[in-house]
């Protein structure tokens, strides 16, 4: 039998304990996100149609973005039993310098159309939290700028290879003068992917009002009062900004890129240089072979060739090919911590984030990027401490299995390099 009795104020007082409210309406909503796909969904509210889904869209179908992200949601972890780590070191080194954290801010173009802060934004918030930060050659700062927004930091440069080679000469002359320490060499681009949701959205660099755009805007004022009210954007290497994201590109880039041109880079650039974009072993192989520091197994977040190689399938197996000690970095498709842990155990030496970055900006600027470091971080520590490892260097290929969902036709899985 239940004995009741008449509540005690001083014990409902115990149990009623009223949070204090937060008066800062950015502060409330960041502290709010609890994931990286709780920054996309207040991204998503904050910023217009056309901006937002050129960050969140990818080539064609999109389906090398969806397989990159499903890739990382297929996996088995093996933890180990009682083996406390209570306290982990998150630390890397990597291309000759330290990380706070196992992954750096991978390069974006047309920034600041996403949020007025752009690089700015993410180079302060990635010198803050000690991680690399990496400028695009299409990114909306410029080279100096970013060195004053990350003055002690380390600060990257991703380089595409311009048909107006003097352009991209006088990139990497700036870079190097403005002591970035590591260059980017970017060949996946040799033309601009098929970006579906920008042509339906008539996206283009400077926006073109449209009555579409006009209505979309009405619910996001602030973003419309920052653009307008904020300096004009200004490109690293553009003279000429109008027209569409794709146009743009085909008409910059140059598709006879070639190793000619990596050794011409590599004569002029006095820091490290990794070839980013990879996307099989025998390339990887033969760069490794060449003597460059590193490279990025990379899709360019499925936004140039879609139905191309999963990176994160691919890692495995490059890794298998030229060596554990070799720096191979992978990114697209991450959007957790235990996603990086999983790369790292595989064998990358580091991971890039581009579009978790982006969302956090959209979704609150600076303070944005430092909640998606911070959640990052988070997950990074409690998937170690849940698979008992305290550090990176611990982590190995026991800890994590592929699970096989697109297996190529006749042909077993563990057979086929490469697989994806």
């Amino acid at each position: 039998m239940v004995k009741r009795q008449l509540p005690k104020p001083t014990e409902l007082l115990e149990l009623m304990q009223f949070k204090k409210p937060e008066l800062d309406g950015r502060k409330r909503r960041l502290d709010s996100a609890l994931t990286i796909h709780d920054l996309r969904a207040i991204a998503k509210r904050r910023t217009p149609k056309a901006a937002f889904d050129y960050t969140d869209g990818a080539a064609e179908a999109e389906l090398s973005l969806a397989r990159a992200r499903q890739a990382f949601e297929d996996i088995e972890f093996h933890p180990g039993i009682l083996k406390p780590a209570p306290d982990v070191d998150t630390s890397v080194e990597i291309l000759g310098g330290p990380s706070a954290l196992p992954f750096g801010i991978a390069p974006t173009g047309f920034t600041r159309l996403m949020q007025t802060e752009g690089e700015s934004a993410g180079a302060s918030a990635a010198g803050a939290a000690g991680i690399p930060f990496t400028l695009s050659t299409l990114g909306t700062t410029s080279i100096e700028d970013v060195k004053k927004a990350n003055p002690h930091g380390r600060n990257w440069f991703q380089l595409y290879v311009m048909r107006d080679r003097d352009i991209s000469y006088g990139l990497v002359r700036r870079a190097a003068a403005a002591g970035f320490d590591t260059l980017q060499f970017t060949v996946d681009t040799p033309v601009a992917g098929a970006r579906l949701r920008d042509k339906r959205n008539g996206f283009a660099i400077p926006p073109q009002l449209t009555v579409g755009t006009i209505m979309n805007a009405i619910p996001r004022p602030w973003w419309w009062y920052d653009f307008l009210t904020t300096p004009k954007l200004e490109f690293a290497s553009l003279s000429t900004t109008g027209g569409t994201v794709g146009e743009l590109l085909n008409a910059a880039m140059d598709p006879t890129i070639s190793y000619d041109d990596l050794d011409v880079i590599r004569s002029m650039w006095p820091g490290k240089i990794v070839v980013k974009g990879v996307q099989n072993v025998e390339d990887s192989v033969r760069l490794i072979d060449a003597g460059v520091d590193g490279i990025v197994l990379s899709n360019h977040g499925g936004r140039q060739l879609d139905r191309a190689p999963i990176p994160f399938h691919l890692l495995p197996h490059v890794v298998r090919e030229v060596g554990r000690d070799a720096t191979v970095m992978v990114d697209t498709g991450i959007m957790n911590g235990a996603d990086i842990v999983a790369s790292l155990a595989l064998g990358a030496k580091f991971t890039l984030i581009g579009r978790a970055y982006l969302y956090g900006l959209m979704a609150g600027g600076r303070q944005g990027v430092d909640r998606t470091i911070a959640i990052l971080r988070s997950e990074i520590e409690r998937t170690m401490q849940l698979l008992g490892v305290a550090s990176v260097a611990e982590l190995e290929p026991g800890h994590v299995t592929q699970l096989a969902r697109l297996v190529p036709v006749g042909q077993p899985l563990a057979g086929r390099v490469g697989v994806s």
